[in-house]
């Protein structure tokens, strides 16, 4: 197994986005041959100075499907010092999944060697790009304990290969949206049994969207680790301890139980979805205040770093978010002395958003402006 803990030092792990190939529901909300690189390709500067289009080195718009792509992106991540991928993971209601190929490729292709994870991206699709409620065009739903055997089943084929990514021998499952789970306690409970049935000494499982924050707070009965999934983690920090919901389930569970709660957030869901999507202008934050942020947040026992390499989501709306200020320099000095950080405190692992968000303005991969200098400023960070 890919152990964290294997006295190597901090373990860089950037999100991977599978959205590189067609499918044929893409096809059909978005058009024929729709992927990522679609909204990539599309993008224009909104105004003067905004650095739009990004453009892959040598106009390498690959398509995931083949192998020797998922090869290449592995030999140079680990080139530059990246411990393995964290592959977003799409299972939604009834089993059914989506982009599940590159990774169920990589599976099968030992050649493709690089250790890896899974972040259950649990949310619904819809045409605002943003898991909302509002035209959902693949809905969520967790079901009853046949669903999860079901999920389950398909996760520990993945978990028993070698270069599945372990804590003290636990394979790492991180959620993305927990809050948003009816059953949670219920369901991770089981996953855990499960991983002790089939051999392993138990589950790692982790989240990383901030949202949970304010829901529940962090529980060590569900959850080994929380993540600073960067930049939303340290933009919203302020936000993440309002006490209204969190007084409610911290209530319902003392009264009456685990079943309450889920009962509550089924309520919840039904009463109001995401307001993200609504008409909104073009959100600018900068760069420097969300890093130093990062850098000087408070750093719990059970609380992974996160970081981010830029982020404007722009080609995917108009009316998205966009960091200002970034330059190699900071972001290579800003990547030092977060691992500096995290070797004192001994964290395992520090999260990237990430390693081919090309929509979002958040990848790793040489492009025509920056070559391979973001990876660059990784590996010298790393010494």
């Amino acid at each position: 197994m890919a152990e964290v803990f294997d006295n190597k030092g901090v373990k860089i792990i950037p999100f991977y986005l599978p959205q590189f190939h067609t499918i044929p529901e893409n096809d059909e909300w978005w058009g024929e041959g729709f992927t990522e690189w679609t909204n990539v390709k599309k993008a224009k500067p909104l105004f003067e100075g905004h650095d739009q289009p990004r453009t892959p080195l040598n106009n390498n718009y690959y398509n995931l499907m083949d192998d020797n792509v998922k090869i290449w992106q592995a030999k140079l991540a680990k080139e530059y010092g990246i411990f393995g991928f964290c592959y977003y993971h799409y299972w939604f209601k009834g089993g059914r999944q989506l982009l599940e190929k590159p990774a169920e490729q990589m599976l099968k292709n030992k050649e493709i060697d690089i250790p890896f994870c899974f972040c259950w991206a649990n949310e619904n699709w819809s045409k605002n790009w943003d898991g909302g409620n509002r035209e959902v065009i693949m809905e969520q739903d967790y079901g009853s304990q046949e669903d999860w055997e079901k999920h389950f089943r398909y996760f520990v084929r993945f978990f028993r290969d070698e270069r599945y990514i372990t804590v003290h021998g636990k394979p790492l499952l991180i959620i993305y949206k927990p809050e948003q789970i009816t059953d949670l306690q219920q369901m991770v409970a089981y996953f855990r049994k499960r991983a002790k049935e089939e051999g392993f000494p138990e589950l790692c499982c982790a989240f990383q969207f901030p949202t949970y924050y304010a829901d529940m707070y962090y529980r060590e009965d569900i959850f080994d680790y929380r993540i600073g999934f960067e930049p939303v983690y340290s933009r919203n920090i302020g936000k993440l301890n309002r006490p209204g919901t969190a007084k409610k389930v911290k209530m319902l569970r003392k009264i009456l139980g685990e079943n309450a709660v889920s009962a509550y957030r089924r309520f919840r869901q039904g009463k109001s979805g995401s307001n993200w999507g609504k008409s909104q202008n073009l959100s600018m934050y900068f760069y420097d205040e969300a890093w130093e942020k990062i850098l000087n947040n408070q750093w719990t026992e059970e609380f992974l770093p996160g970081a981010f390499v830029d982020w404007d989501n722009t080609p995917r709306n108009k009316h998205g978010v966009m960091y200002e200020g970034f330059s190699i320099e900071k972001f290579g000095e800003y990547m030092k002395r977060l691992v500096k950080r995290a070797e004192e405190e001994k964290k395992p692992m520090i999260f990237i958003n990430a390693w081919n968000e090309w929509g979002e303005g958040a990848f790793l991969e040489p492009d025509e402006k920056y070559g391979y200098q973001k990876l660059e400023a990784i590996k010298k960070a790393l010494k």
